[in-house]
C-alpha cells in the first residue's frame, strides 16, 4: 500500500471512532428502557419508570437537597421517588412523571425526571387547527 492510502484509512478509522464516541456521549451511552415498578425494584442498573403522581406526600428536604414524592402505576402499586434536585416548576400541574434512575434502599433514586403535564394543545393538529 502506498503512504497516501494508509493515511486515508487511518483518518477514516479516527473519524468513525469519533462519531461513535460522540453519539454515545449525546445519547447517554444508549437507550434506557421503560420497565414496570417490580422490574425496577429487581434491576441493578438505570431504568425508566412512568407513573401517576400521588397528590400526597411530596416534599423538598432543604437539608439534603432532595425532592421526595410518590408515584403509582395502573395496578395501584406505589413507589417512593427521591430526586437529587429541586422540585420542577410545573410539578403541581403534572399528571404523571417519567423517572430515570435506580431502585435501592426501598426507593427509586431518580437522576432525571420528566414531568408530563396535560397540554392545552393535545386536541390540535400540527398546523394549529382543531
Amino acid at each position: 500500500m502506498t503512504k497516501n492510502i494508509k493515511m486515508t484509512i487511518a483518518i477514516v478509522v479516527v473519524v468513525i471512532a469519533a462519531i461513535v464516541g460522540l453519539s454515545s456521549l449525546f445519547t447517554g451511552g444508549g437507550m434506557i428502557s421503560y420497565v414496570s415498578f417490580s422490574e425496577a425494584r429487581a434491576a441493578g442498573g438505570n431504568v425508566q419508570v412512568m407513573g401517576e403522581i400521588s397528590n400526597s406526600g411530596a416534599l423538598y428536604d432543604s437539608e439534603t437537597g432532595t425532592f421526595i414524592f410518590y408515584i403509582s402505576n395502573d395496578t395501584g402499586d406505589r413507589m417512593k421517588v427521591i430526586y437529587g434536585g429541586t422540585k420542577p416548576g410545573n410539578f403541581d400541574q403534572a399528571t404523571s412523571v417519567v423517572c430515570v434512575g435506580k431502585y435501592r434502599n426501598d426507593a427509586f433514586h431518580a437522576e432525571k425526571i420528566l414531568v408530563k403535564c396535560p397540554s392545552k394543545y393535545q386536541d390540535q393538529t400540527v398546523d394549529g387547527s382543531a
